[in-house]
Parts: C-alpha cells; sequence; structure tokens
C-alpha cells in the first residue's frame, strides 16, 4: 500500500501498489472522485466533471 494526500480536502489515502494511470478513486473523507495522473510517484488531481451531451 502506498499513501498520498486528497487534492480537495489534504486527507491521506492509502492506495493500492497496483493502481493505474486514469483510474478513478474515491476519497473516504470528502467524497471527492479523484484521478490517478501518475503511478511512481501517485499523483492526484480531481476527476473531470461528465456533462451530458443532451443527444448532440
Amino acid at each position: 500500500m502506498t499513501s498520498t494526500t486528497c487534492v480537495e480536502c489534504g486527507s491521506e489515502l492509502a492506495i493500492s501498489d497496483d493502481v493505474e494511470s486514469g483510474e478513478i478513486l474515491d476519497c473516504d473523507t470528502c467524497g471527492t472522485e479523484l484521478e490517478v495522473i501518475g503511478v511512481d510517484p501517485v499523483e492526484l488531481s480531481k476527476a473531470p466533471e461528465l456533462e451530458e451531451d443532451w443527444g448532440e
């Protein structure tokens, strides 16, 4: 297990060693969806919001 911090609330997150870039994780403290953008070391960013396309 690896640990890193939530980019939204700053709480510490335990992350599996086999995490992959692009994976989406949830912060247990604030509930923010986080995207893994780097794996060595683990880097997180706030996951992009999904927008509706309204059939366009």
